[in-house]
């Protein structure tokens, strides 16, 4: 069965409509206020949720908008748990541990950015300290790593036990899968050869499980740690910080594809990928398949799609299409990867949307808010189910195909 583009985006777009007219198209609908009548609000990854309210009451009392920002992320930075950013990430192939991040300060239009920095926890911090101590935007690397140490940051072991067996297991069992190409948009690309829930991979799962449990994984984390060798976590946290005054800033940070080549950098470190901020319209920030953010630029795109005049929505919305155009709609690639934008125009108007409902039907994709309530919102998606079915791949969403004509 093919799917016209007409009836695609109709469909999605009243889907996402229907799903969302709550607190952020209320925030929308409302959105011509003055600044003075503004109220501070915080939006982010929902991995930051734990550390909203030191935040947000630090913004409320005046703090600086990147620094409110900065107190969001740092938070999963220090969390040896958190796999997917500072201490703990998931290593590159090689077993090192590689982290990038960028900032943007509203109020003053500067910016900063790390990438492939090893034995720095705090990245954000460090690409805050390149925007305010340097002449530069981005420094990389080993030069960055001894910027970071020249500036106060200690140098530790990033690599934590329990990421390190993880990484011993993917070395094991799914090393010969790694980031080599060909990659999913290369057209000598072709989809894993395994039928859904086959015994087959029941086996191999099984066999994982017990190995998990002979290199000292914890019975309760095998399963997780099993699922990020199957499906590599892009992990991520993006944060974006409005006061009453209307000053916003932003800022990401990451470890990075898990078991990527080493030096790989994705979005997070790049201006107008994982984060882009504008003054004047609002800030924007991606979690997700990192090389396809690049793709489309788009957290710019979205801050351009706000210039322009589109709500928070609408353009997260659009930046998402884009994703999608770049694969000419072939689902059978487009459901390896997914894609979530944080949104937060200058007037307080917020939007979270994301390629796919969640990562499972278990998983949904969540944004986290503060605006004086603390809590986590589900994100609008522009397609329906999930994208890592596990296990162990998901199946086509109902009613398209490969052939799908949606789009064109």
């Amino acid at each position: 069965m093919s799917i016209s583009r007409r009836g695609f985006l109709g469909s999605a777009a009243a889907a996402s409509l229907a799903a969302s007219l709550s607190a952020q198209d209320k925030t929308s609908r409302n959105s011509d206020s003055a600044h003075s009548a503004l109220h501070p609000i915080i939006v982010c990854a929902n991995n930051g949720f734990p550390y909203l309210n030191d935040s947000f009451q630090f913004l409320k009392s005046g703090g600086d908008t990147l620094d409110a920002a900065l107190r969001v992320v740092q938070g999963p930075e220090n969390d040896p748990f958190e796999d997917s950013v500072g201490l703990g990430g998931l290593p590159n192939e090689e077993g090192v541990v590689e982290l990038d991040a960028c900032c943007m300060h509203g109020p003053t239009r500067r910016a900063g950015s790390v990438g492939g920095v090893r034995n720095i926890k705090n990245v954000a911090r460090v690409a805050q300290a390149v925007m305010e101590h340097t002449g530069h935007v981005m420094l990389v690397g080993e030069g960055a790593e001894r910027f970071a140490v020249a500036m106060g940051f200690p140098r530790e072991n990033l690599l934590t036990e329990r990421s390190r067996r993880t990484w011993q297991l993917w070395k094991e069992f799914h090393s010969t899968d790694d980031w080599w190409g060909p990659g999913l948009a290369s057209p000598r690309w072709k989809a894993p050869d395994t039928a859904p829930r086959s015994e087959r991979w029941e086996q191999k799962i099984h066999e994982m499980e017990q190995r998990a449990a002979a290199i000292g994984i914890e019975p309760e984390f095998r399963l997780a740690a099993i699922r990020r060798i199957l499906f590599p976590p892009t992990g991520t946290i993006h944060c974006s910080a409005l006061n009453e005054k209307g000053e916003i800033s932003g800022c990401t940070t990451t470890s990075g594809l898990a078991f990527k080549l080493p030096g790989r950098c994705g979005d997070s470190p790049i201006i107008g990928a994982g984060c882009y901020t504008d003054q004047d319209v609002g800030s924007a920030g991606a979690t997700g398949a990192g090389e396809e953010n690049i793709k489309v630029a788009g957290a710019h795109t979205i801050v351009e799609n706000m210039r322009h005049g589109m709500s928070p929505q609408e353009a997260g919305m659009d930046a998402l299409k884009r994703i999608v155009r770049n694969y000419n709609n072939d689902m059978s690639r487009l459901k390896f990867l997914d894609m979530t934008y944080y949104i937060l125009r200058k007037d307080g108007a917020y939007a979270g949307v994301s390629l796919w409902e969640g990562y499972s039907p278990d998983n949904p994709h969540k944004i986290a808010v503060h605006d004086g309530t603390r809590r986590s919102e589900k994100t609008v998606a522009l397609l329906k189910g999930a994208s890592q079915e596990f296990p162990p791949f998901p199946a086509l969403p109902s009613g398209v195909t490969q052939d799908s004509e949606y789009y064109k």
